[in-house]
């Protein structure tokens, strides 16, 4: 016979049980059971955030890292639709993660009760699944299966939403045990075709990164792809899916990539895409690969049999966990391929990767981040946000190992922050670094107060040109001149993180920054460099001039 429980008591000791050890949240009184469960629970670390859509960011990212699901927990109606954002990040991103909806109660419902809202449609489109808890005895049932499917093929999020008096109900209910991620093996079959395919290729390319990519992945393709001589390119914003040392290492596809990188991928008669879904920013609007790619062949790894051949002809789909894949290859014994390929895409990525001087430029982002790479570690974890600010990092940081790199593949603008709030919490002993557009910072630069709470050690940069910079650079291209709802009128930023509690400095040239960067550096917790640009230099590629003379 089991004691009975409230229904917040045993959501809570179901989290433990699944392996739940922080949970991000702002507080709402639709789930008061479940925070007086946190009161005596000190397996659980609650970060309190000062918006949802930071809390659903950290959460995000936090599953990023572990590869389990990062839990978010808010309340209905406004806390609900606010973290929506981190729930379409996650899906897009194939990022597992937990997102708990404290609800009406389950008498009030379908009456546009006080912040009522239909879960189930609005997260249909964005979660991997959306259930609504009616009997707090089949809690332990409902959460793991969240974990599961979660976790399950490509990772994404699931809802689970929580009425209010459903949590105070005192009940029996039977924990169930943790559930760990299936790891589909990789066939041998299906990869000794693949060996069979680079037997004859002339000129293959690999395409990296995404759904259940982890350090172990990341480990057993570059050993793989270094004794075969594979060129590895990284989709978008998964440049951390082999260390950039690697001398296979071929860069990033996405947003200003190195045109002998695609100049590479285009000519390509093998095509091995592993985690990747193939995206539209990773393929340049599904132009650089097409979706027949006529004279190429496809081979394409993903642990989601619904993704193979749902968007590409594929002419060899392994359906296969990446790390089960990865580690088969680099443990195949009848390898006698060697490529130059390799070599020769790593010693490209590094001219294109080496920052050169801009002239009459006051403060450069450049060398700016030369001097970053100097002086900080390998293994620092990088996150951005949206906004051509990233493409500077994109181009010119050199990642480490996975995970090392926090940044949205569906272009989220806020994230930074956020993500590297939790990526600090989760690995304490290394150097976290958050970079932000001004725009981007003021989605959530809020957060800085949750990171001062809990004192966190970490370096935020924002890049400040007084725009959005992106839509400024769209803008440029089809309507030159014609300047409308592009521009911005931002604080002091430097004085705004000393408000905060942060150290912080302001940064308007390019040889002002390493020794500022050394005087950050020599501080504790947060730390902020507010760096004032121009908008003429748009990109690290080209200027405002440069688009309106075109």
């Amino acid at each position: 016979m089991t004691a009975k429980r409230t229904g917040g008591r045993i959501l809570i000791d179901n989290l433990v049980i699944q392996g739940c050890e922080r949970i991000f949240t702002v507080p709402g009184e639709s789930f008061l059971a479940a925070l007086d469960a946190l009161h005596d629970t000190p397996q659980i670390d609650l970060v309190v955030c000062r918006q949802e859509g930071g809390v659903a960011y950290m959460a995000e990212a936090d599953g990023k890292m572990t590869g389990r699901p990062g839990v978010a927990f808010v309340t209905r109606g406004p806390g609900a639709t606010n973290a929506a954002v981190g729930v379409h990040t996650a899906f897009q991103d194939s990022t597992p993660m937990l997102l708990l909806i404290g609800d009406v109660a389950r008498g009030d419902r379908d009456r546009e009760g006080f912040q009522e809202v239909d879960f189930a449609t609005m997260f249909a489109p964005l979660a991997k699944r959306v259930e609504r808890i009616e009997d707090a005895r089949r809690i332990p049932e409902y959460v793991a299966r969240a974990y599961a499917t979660a976790m399950a093929g490509r990772p994404g999020p699931v809802v689970l939403v929580l009425p209010e008096d459903m949590l105070k109900d005192e009940v029996e209910a039977e924990d169930r045990p943790r559930n760990a991620r299936f790891a589909q093996a990789a066939d041998p079959l299906a990869v000794g075709a693949l060996m069979a395919l680079l037997q004859d290729a002339a000129s293959p390319v690999a395409i990296v990164g995404g759904a259940g990519w982890c350090k172990g992945t990341s480990h057993h393709f570059r050993e793989w792809a270094e004794r075969i001589g594979l060129p590895v390119a990284a989709a978008f914003r998964r440049q951390d899916s082999i260390p950039n040392d690697s001398p296979v290492y071929a860069g990033n596809l996405g947003y200003g990539p190195n045109p002998k990188l695609l100049e590479r991928v285009r000519n390509a008669d093998l095509v091995i895409a592993v985690g990747a879904r193939l995206g539209e920013a990773t393929t340049d609007g599904y132009t650089l690969l097409t979706p027949d790619h006529p004279g190429q062949i496809l081979v394409h790894v993903h642990p989601d049999p619904e993704e193979l051949g749902r968007v590409y002809r594929t002419d060899l789909p392994i359906c296969a966990d990446v790390m089960e894949f990865a580690e088969l290859c680099a443990d195949w014994e009848d390898e006698v391929i060697h490529f130059n390929a390799g070599a020769e895409a790593h010693a490209e990525w590094e001219a294109w990767a080496t920052p050169k001087p801009r002239e009459g430029v006051a403060l450069d982002l450049g060398p700016c981040v030369a001097a970053m790479r100097a002086k900080l570690p390998a293994d620092t974890i990088v996150c951005n946000g949206a906004g051509n600010f990233s493409g500077w990092w994109h181009r010119y940081w050199h990642y480490g190992p996975c995970p090392s790199q926090l940044a949205p593949t569906n272009g989220s603008m806020g994230y930074g922050p956020p993500a590297a709030v939790a990526a600090a919490l989760r690995f304490p002993e290394r150097q976290v670094v958050a970079v932000a557009g001004d725009g981007d910072f003021l989605m959530n630069g809020q957060e800085l107060a949750t990171a001062i709470r809990h004192g966190v050690r970490l370096l935020i940069l924002v890049v400040d040109n007084g725009a959005y910079g992106t839509i400024r650079m769209h803008q440029e291209r089809d309507y030159p001149q014609r300047i409308s709802g592009t521009e911005l009128v931002n604080p002091d930023f430097a004085a705004l993180a000393r408000a905060y509690g942060a150290w912080a400095e302001t940064v308007t040239r390019t040889e002002e920054f390493a020794p500022a960067l050394d005087r950050a550096l020599a501080q504790s917790g947060v730390r902020l460099l507010h760096l004032k640009t121009d908008v003429e230099q748009i990109t690290a590629a080209t200027t405002i001039s440069k688009l309106r003379a075109r």
